[in-house]
Parts: structure tokens; sequence; C-alpha cells
């Protein structure tokens, strides 16, 4: 199980992953690195409101808990417990994050610096939030 504690911390480290790789002009990677920040900050949210030590890591973990193992943020945020104040506080910015899906990584599309930006704060305003 990932601890979370450690989620925490990975949250934080891929919104720092995302801010260097921006900084470099790697957009791409930093959109898709934005997007896995906020699914992480919600599995955390997730362990937090339903009292869990930490989240399923391993496939005997999710044995019991296959509904978990997924990537989508929208059924992350409504598993979180936190859905209805998110999208009433920062609709601007969760409206930005959920353009995001893990299969990206594999597009050839290329993303601007200023839709990345905007993916940045949007991110981190939600990950301060959850």
């Amino acid at each position: 199980m990932i601890l979370v504690e450690e989620l925490k911390n990975l949250c934080t480290d891929r919104l720092e992953d995302a801010k260097t790789l921006f900084n470099a002009g790697r957009y791409d990677g930093a959109f898709y690195i934005c997007g896995y920040a906020v699914e992480i900050g919600l599995k955390m949210r997730i362990c937090r409101t339903l009292g869990w030590e930490g989240y399923p890591k391993t496939k005997k973990e999710f044995e019991s808990f296959s509904s978990f193992k997924i990537h989508n943020l929208e059924i992350l945020l409504h598993l979180s417990g936190v859905e209805a104040q998110i999208k009433e506080k920062f609709f601007t910015q969760w409206s930005v994050v959920t353009s995001w899906d893990p299969e990206i990584r594999y597009s050839s599309e290329k993303q601007s610096a200023e839709a990345v930006k905007l993916m940045l704060t949007s991110s981190e305003t939600l990950l301060n939030n959850l």
C-alpha cells in the first residue's frame, strides 16, 4: 500500500517535476505530469475521507477494491467525498484539469505554453484544496 504521507510527497514531487519540465519548454510532459499529480492527490483525499492508512498498490491489495483501481479524475473526485466542494469553489480549475487523460502519454498532440501554465496553476490550486 502507498501510505498517505507518501502520496502527499508524491504530489509535491510530481508538481515540482511538472514545473521543471515547463521551465525547460517540455510542455507536453509538464501537462501530463500535472494530471498525474492531481490523480495522486485525489487518491490521497480518498484515503483521508475513508480513514485509510494508504491507497492499494498491488494486485492483491486491489482484490476487494477493484473500483478504486482507476485513473479517471471525475470518478476519483466522486469517490473522494469532496466533489461538491471542489466543483463549487474551483469549477474553473477543475474544468482545466479534467482535460487530462492518462492516454495522452501516447499522443503526438502538442500543448501550448499557455495551456500548460493554466494546467499548472489549476493543478496546484486543486492540490492545495484537496
